[in-house]
């Protein structure tokens, strides 16, 4: 009973996290210009280029992401990946919200705060709704490097090529919301304090902890 409570709190938790990257997504920086990070920004250049539906390029932009993870993670991450990934598709797909704010500087940062929370809940339960989360994910397991820094280093890259086929001005902004991001993805997986536990079992616990403390 406990595992199925457990379960089925992660699945809602998750639901709450694909919707508050959906919002970020439709009310904040794709209908001013935005482009996202990510496998959603690959599908968003792919979309501008060649007028296909941003809703299908970003499952099938994921694919080669999934296939990664399918070899490196766990069975679970990706299955709840994959499902994750499809919904936030589709979400964005049937969307529609009326304009909040033209202000760039206000875009940048309530619809990175959004994403960023939406991606940190998800990944802190077993999933992730861009395929290339699964790559910082990899990174983070490897090296220790945090998830969002890994994202947002990718998408640097991806933006400088962003600034090439459209404008700096759209690859600055879109960085600054990534800098955002970044920041809130790892508050919700490592919290907002940095700190180390360590647990020691030991009949000679105190002169030990007495030597750690001096």
């Amino acid at each position: 009973m406990a595992k199925a409570l457990r379960s089925l709190s992660e699945y809602v938790q998750i639901l709450i996290g694909i919707s508050l990257a959906s919002i970020g997504l439709k009310a904040f920086l794709l209908p001013n210009g935005f482009l996202d990070g990510g496998a959603t920004g690959i599908a968003i250049l792919l979309s501008k280029k060649f007028d296909y539906n941003i809703s299908f390029l970003l499952f099938i932009v994921s694919i080669p992401f999934l296939i990664l993870g399918f070899y490196k993670l766990s069975k679970a991450i990706i299955l709840k990946s994959s499902i994750s990934i499809l919904l936030l598709a589709i979400l964005i797909g049937l969307e529609s919200f009326p304009i909040i704010t033209e202000d760039k500087l206000l875009i940048a940062i309530f619809g990175g705060m959004f994403l960023g929370a939406g991606i940190g809940i998800s990944i802190r339960n077993g999933a992730v709704l861009d395929g290339s989360e699964i790559l910082g994910i990899y990174v983070f397991d490897l090296f220790g490097i945090s998830i969002g820094k890994t994202i947002l280093a990718f998408n640097v890259i991806l933006f400088a090529i962003t600034a090439l086929v459209l404008s700096i001005e759209v690859a600055l902004y879109s960085i600054l919301t990534y800098i955002v991001t970044a920041k809130f993805i790892d508050f919700f997986i490592e919290g907002f304090e940095d700190f180390i536990g360590i647990t020691i079992i030991s009949p000679e616990s105190e002169a030990i902890e007495q030597k750690i403390l001096t």
